[in-house]
């Protein structure tokens, strides 16, 4: 009998080409059970991508399909669980798969939502802002959670510099151009 993957929580959204792509640490219990990225209505996501310019407009969690026309996808570092950062199990995380995912669409940029997200991904602490490593031909960012649990780190800076990340790298000929 063929041995089936389990399914992901919410879906990829990777495509070749893209500008950018945003990596949360996994699906919240809101946007899984929605079945929508950054659904809750305290996550700031949606609203930091129109304030940054990486949006043209507001978009709902649900239009989340209509990201790849603006140069942008999603992923998660835990793709098979939901919940709070504390409440996943210690293996949850499957930085190997990202890293061959990131390899093989090859945005200009992976930014990670959360110092979480990104110390998981990284094996290391990490400040905001362009990080040293790449994954393969990707620059990799670090993001303040957008997350209303996170309300006392949250600052847009560090989404503004991301979106002038973007428009260099497309002005330069990078993917998403």
């Amino acid at each position: 009998m063929p041995r089936t993957e389990p399914a992901h929580i919410l879906p990829d959204l990777l495509q070749p080409g893209l500008a950018l792509v945003f990596c949360g640490t996994a699906a919240g219990r809101r946007s899984a059970a929605e079945q929508a990225y950054y659904a809750h209505p305290g996550n700031m996501f949606w609203r930091a991508l129109h304030a940054s310019g990486l949006t043209p407009r507001l978009l709902a969690p649900a239009e989340y399909p209509l990201l790849p026309g603006y140069g942008l996808g999603l992923t998660d570092v835990a793709k098979l669980h939901a919940g709070n950062d504390d409440e996943l199990p210690r293996d949850a995380f499957d930085v190997p798969a990202l890293r061959a995912k990131i390899e093989r669409y090859a945005p200009a940029l992976l930014a990670f939502t959360s110092k979480a997200a990104a110390r998981a991904a990284l094996g290391r602490a990490a400040g905001y802002g362009l990080q040293p490593e790449t994954f393969g031909a990707s620059r990799l960012f670090v993001l303040p959670s957008p997350s209303g649990q996170a309300r006392g780190h949250w600052d847009l800076a560090p989404w503004l510099e991301l979106a002038a990340q973007v428009r260099a790298s497309v002005a330069h000929g990078r993917p998403g151009a």
